[in-house]
């Protein structure tokens, strides 16, 4: 640019000595602040696209909190125990926490909600006996209040076992198309097979788990469906008719809190350090609203067919 100015009409001495003067001021403040001219410019055109950002509050970082309805009476809920509760060490009042499996559907109930409630008593004599309840649905944005009553439980080794596919030994199978066999003996086809018992499809396979209307055999002490018996369920690893204990061999289901006490589920065991293990898989169902409406008759006794779930 300078070997040129010299042949501009406008060109002098003057305009020289102030063209020299004024980039020299530009170099002496850029000089000042530690910095040459094209990062400082660079500089301040940052500050101009980071200011905004700096200046308003992330909306991410505001909490959200928003209504969910509650779940409909017979929702199955099923989860694993995240904690494992020890029948000789356990007391009254002692936290327990299990995580929602496989999401509900129709709901704003995900995979990974957390199921909280605790121990309501523990007794080691004449019988060990230990009385539980779960309380609070909590979601990532909200918590319900639930009472639920216990269908079916199965050990850690019962859950690992329904998870692992019986034809994995197979050339070309993958878990997304393997065949599977619940707790309770129906089998899952995956791939686009259905789920089964024995000819008969009960359900379908989904992400997680499976969907499939609640089911009971002649002589079972658990209900079937509970209002609008079209409504498929959430059933994870447990046939769509599983009910009662799997693998827990000295455990026995008192009370599954269908009715009053409704709510507290009540287990008896053979020796004192029964315990339930930590990824146990537990299939609930959500009790009304008014769990008295549901109790039995004075004089019923726990354990007999009308308190199953």
């Amino acid at each position: 640019m300078r070997r040129f100015e010299r042949f501009l009409p406008w060109h002098s001495p003057a305009f020289d000595a102030s063209f020299k003067a004024q980039r020299g001021a530009r170099t002496r403040a850029a000089s000042w602040m530690g910095l040459s001219v094209v990062p400082a410019v660079a500089l301040f055109g940052m500050s101009l696209v980071l200011s905004p950002l700096l200046t308003c509050p992330l909306q991410a970082e505001k909490p959200v909190s928003r209504a969910v309805q509650p779940l409909t009476p017979g929702t199955i809920l099923p989860v694993s125990l995240d904690t494992s509760v020890h029948m000789h060490h356990a007391h009254p009042g002692q936290r327990i926490q299990a995580t929602l499996m496989q999401s509900i559907l129709g709901t704003d109930v995900h995979r990974g909600a957390r199921l909280e409630g605790e121990v309501v008593a523990v007794t080691l004599a004449p019988q060990p006996r230990l009385v539980l309840r779960f309380t609070t649905l909590r979601l990532r944005h909200a918590q319900l209040p639930v009472a639920v009553s216990l269908r079916a439980m199965a050990s850690l080794l019962e859950v690992e076992e329904a998870e692992v596919p019986e034809d994995m030994a197979m050339r070309g199978t993958v878990p997304e198309n393997a065949t599977t066999r619940q707790i309770g003996g129906q089998q899952v086809y995956r791939g686009g097979g259905p789920v089964a018992e024995g000819m008969v499809a009960v359900g379908q396979p989904v992400a997680y788990g499976i969907l499939a209307v609640p089911m009971v055999h002649p002589g079972q002490p658990c209900r079937a469906a509970v209002g609008d018996a079209s409504t498929p369920q959430a059933f994870w690893v447990f046939s769509s008719d599983a009910c009662g204990l799997y693998g827990y061999g000295n455990l026995r289901l008192e009370h599954a809190g269908r009715s009053g006490p409704a709510g507290q589920i009540v287990f008896t065991a053979s020796h004192p350090n029964a315990n339930l293990q930590s990824g146990s898989g537990l299939l609930l169902r959500v009790l009304p609203p008014d769990p008295a409406a549901s109790a039995l008759p004075a004089g019923s006794g726990m354990g007999t067919h009308p308190q199953a779930d």
